[in-house]
């Protein structure tokens, strides 16, 4: 079984590093004809540049998803779009008492709002065409709460009920709507997270990442193409019967049951 995700057009969110690229990379080598997107315009040029390398096609559109007018043009720009998957950072971390009410309100306006402010604009040309993959990449918070995450936590668990509920609204017109909930991922962020950590526990970078593996069965982080192996597959028309399903890519490390 080959994925051929060819004759696609893909936009993928804060796609220069990380889960982003890893995902727009495997698509893109997959067939589609990818955009890529981010805040910094070097790192753009850099990830396009990877793409082509290695034989894939991809264009990009700068901006930044927390900035309404910014939203407004990633919508007229791409245009068209057949495979939208939205990826996006972290909020600011901390304990619930610890955080203002504008800082509840940047955690919506980077977690939730660009999501549903593309999805709107990009799902009548998927409506109107009769084919459409939207994915969300979250994070296993969803399921398992993690303590002074508070933002995430209790912010990203919205984008499940969007999943579910967009699954039941678009599903009759050919489109599947999917979340992925990654683990601890090696991207560029989790290596200055676990080079921070080092510094102040005197320990090296990677023994700080052989700590974070110990409890997931894997044995081992996980890498962002691992993440993009997964959206491919969502993508294409093998999956066309996978709706509104949010799955973990964690390497076991969830208890939860359900």
């Amino acid at each position: 079984m080959k994925i051929s995700l060819e004759g696609r057009r893909a936009l993928i969110t804060a796609s220069s590093k990380g889960i982003g690229f890893g995902v727009a990379k495997v698509m893109a080598l997959a067939g589609a004809s990818v955009i890529l997107l981010s805040r910094n315009e070097e790192n753009l040029k850099r990830a396009k540049e990877k793409i082509e390398e290695m034989g894939g096609g991809a264009e990009y559109i700068v901006a930044d998803l927390s900035k309404k007018d910014d939203l407004r043009n990633v919508a007229e720009m791409a245009g068209d779009v057949d495979i939208f998957f939205f990826s996006t950072g972290g909020p600011k971390p901390g304990n619930f008492m610890e955080l203002d009410m504008d800082e509840w309100e940047r955690a919506v306006d980077l977690l939730l709002y660009p999501a549903v402010y593309l999805t709107k604009a990009f799902l009548p040309h998927m409506m109107e065409k009769g084919w459409g993959r939207i994915i969300y990449s979250t994070s296993v918070a969803i399921k398992e709460p993690i303590m002074g995450l508070t933002l995430s936590n209790v912010v990203r668990i919205s984008m499940a009920g969007l999943v579910r509920t967009l699954a039941k609204e678009v599903g009759t017109h050919g489109i599947t709507v999917n979340g992925i909930m990654p683990g601890i991922i090696r991207t560029g962020r989790m290596m200055e997270i676990a080079a921070e950590r080092g510094r102040r526990e005197g320990k090296s970078t990677e023994e700080v990442l052989e700590e974070y593996a110990e409890p997931i069965p894997a044995a081992r982080l996980g890498e962002p193409e691992e993440i993009g192996y997964l959206a491919a597959f969502l993508a294409s028309d093998y999956a066309s019967y996978i709706n509104g399903a949010m799955i973990p890519v964690d390497g076991g490390r969830l208890n939860s049951v359900l």
